[in-house]
């Protein structure tokens, strides 16, 4: 009599679940997991400024009704009409340009020497104290520091008591308050990418160039200024903007004149008039999208 040996049932595959599936997909595919990781930082960002952006340009196609001051949503150019032919208005467009660009070059002659010294003369430890000290009043309120700016420029404040042995009187609340409490308030953002991009100039090429023969002032016109040029335009991006948009500096110390913002800020408020507020308000953002689109071909972009 003969036996039969059973042989034993095969094992059962081990079960994914669904969460292993995923897990080993995402491991497989970097790509897939870096966009899953974005997407929502990136849902967010396209909700809150992208749909902002986009209310705020619809918006300025509508008008207000003169009698109810309700907003009427019908399109119309009458805003910009107004924008664009009223003198008042044409002439605080321009002087915001104008505030804006003269920050940017004061920033610009300002950073340069400031972040030349800390890139390529001062010690590791001079450097570290340095950017400590430039990134200092970034952290302080910035009310404060343009309510620091009305009283030293005040009649009896103390740029008034350093001028008054020569002669000389504070320049008081204006135009030229405005250039100086911007310039103070966003030269720092000048200082930090001129800074890094000095850093990442190589010693060699400037070397190099003082073994061929040449002086130091054609060795930084030929070689220094060409190849950090993308990081002064990348400071450029942020005094520019900063000062396009800003109005509570201009409040402040700026007299009685107006800048864009303040047409904003007051068309929101006591005039109510949202419409032409955000017709306004498309001005700096054409501008900036106009730098930006200039400037992107240099690489600035890049150092940002």
């Amino acid at each position: 009599m003969t036996s039969t040996l059973e042989r034993p049932a095969p094992p059962e595959p081990p079960r994914t679940s669904v969460l292993d599936t995923v897990s080993s997909a995402l491991r497989r595919k970097p790509r897939l997991r870096l966009g899953l990781l974005l997407s929502a930082p990136m849902l967010w960002l396209g909700l809150a400024y992208l749909g902002a952006l986009a209310a705020l340009f619809v918006t300025a196609f509508w008008h207000t009704n003169t009698f109810t001051g309700q907003v009427v949503r019908e399109w119309t150019l009458d805003n910009f009409v107004t924008l664009f032919t009223n003198e008042v208005y044409r002439t605080i467009t321009l002087r915001t340009v104008g505030i804006a660009v003269l920050v940017t070059v004061i920033c610009a002659v300002i950073a340069f020497p400031m972040a030349f010294y800390m890139a390529k003369f001062a010690s590791p430890r001079a450097q570290r104290i340095l950017v400590i000290a430039v990134m200092t009043p970034l952290w302080a309120s910035y009310l404060v520091k343009a309510y620091s700016w009305r009283i030293m420029l005040s009649g009896n404040g103390v740029i008034d008591w350093l001028l008054a042995p020569f002669g000389m009187d504070s320049p008081g609340y204006g135009l030229p308050a405005t250039v100086l409490t911007l310039s103070y308030l966003w030269l720092p953002y000048m200082i930090l990418p001129i800074y890094a991009g000095l850093e990442r100039l190589p010693n060699s090429l400037v070397d190099a160039s003082g073994d061929l023969g040449a002086r130091p002032w054609r060795t930084f016109r030929s070689v220094v200024l060409p190849l950090t040029f993308p990081a002064i335009v990348a400071g450029s991006i942020f005094t520019f903007s900063l000062s396009l948009g800003d109005y509570i500096s201009v409040k402040i110390v700026g007299g009685t004149n107006q800048m864009l913002g303040n047409v904003v800020f007051d068309n929101i408020g006591a005039a109510n008039n949202l419409p032409f507020a955000a017709t306004v308000a498309t001005v700096p953002v054409v501008i900036m999208l106009v730098y930006l689109a200039a400037v992107r071909r240099t690489g600035a972009l890049n150092n940002l």
